[in-house]
């Protein structure tokens, strides 16, 4: 199969800079709505990738996300989320970006055409041959993100990968590749707008479904949640009370007694 980039051919719409701000937007928002369906064409992928993530996890492995530039910085997004929504660990699901902490804010040059540095990066982070490494790149292409997957295939680690372009040589490499291709872009070859979008809730699907399955979740609540600020001890509060049937008060206690939600409600029932 030929590989096509359709996140770098053209838009289909011409004389941008001519458009009014209601059009911009107006043509902006029907392309961001393509985006969920194409995600749905990938759910048996997905699905694929979230049970190979589960299984690893729940033997004792991590979650590492590997990317440059706009994808390397959504694994970072998704990654830092996962302690405070779901109390785990912060060394359990980690965000890998092609030249290091630096590139989060401002572009490295040249760090995606690195053919070495991924494999050295995630050796630096402890990788092993039970965690699972999702490598993300809208083109597919990345030669950072290809040669750190090559690498972990070459020391037994399974792989994932998330692209925006169907065949792409990333997709090949990786054990369970996701392909949710979104087609060409408002601005040209701007991957961080329906492919970025596209990445963000895959990845969104992957740590959420995954979290589910390790029991994180309990009903539809977050119990293990960090009480970081005064809006969620507010909200761990109301979920005791709606769990246990007590007032605000005598549910704030226990929440900041125990410091959990699940640990307030486990040590209420004993």
């Amino acid at each position: 199969m030929t590989f096509t980039k359709t996140t770098e051919q053209s838009s289909k719409y011409e004389h941008l800079e001519q458009m009014s701000v209601h059009e911009l937007l107006t043509h902006i928002n029907h392309e961001d709505q393509t985006v969920p369906l194409a995600v749905e064409k990938a759910l048996p992928q997905i699905e694929a990738l979230v049970n190979a993530t589960v299984n690893a996890l729940k033997e004792g492995g991590r979650l590492f996300y590997i990317g440059a530039g706009t994808s390397g910085r959504l694994g970072i997004v998704d990654a830092s989320e996962c302690p405070p929504t779901f109390g785990v660990p912060h060394e359990l699901v980690n965000g890998i970006i092609a030249g290091g902490d630096q590139a989060i804010r401002r572009a490295v040059e040249n760090a995606e055409d690195s053919t070495t540095q991924a494999w050295l990066d995630l050796k630096a982070a402890g990788i092993t041959a039970g965690d699972v490494v999702v490598g993300i790149a809208a083109s597919g292409t990345t030669p950072y993100v290809i040669s750190g997957l090559e690498a972990c295939h070459k020391n037994s680690i399974v792989t994932g990968s998330i692209t925006c372009n169907a065949g792409s040589p990333l997709a090949l490499v990786a054990q369970f590749p996701v392909e949710v291709v979104v087609g060409p872009e408002f601005v040209t070859g701007s991957s961080r707008m329906k492919a970025g979008t596209a990445q963000k809730l895959v990845l969104n699907m992957l740590s959420t479904a995954t979290m589910i399955q390790l029991g994180r979740v309990k009903g539809n609540k977050m119990v293990d949640m960090q009480l970081s600020n005064a809006k969620l001890v507010d909200r761990g509060t109301r979920m005791i009370m709606d769990e246990i049937g007590v007032d605000y008060e005598t549910a704030n206690h226990l929440l900041l007694t125990h410091g959990s939600v699940r640990k307030a409600v486990e040590n209420f029932k004993l």
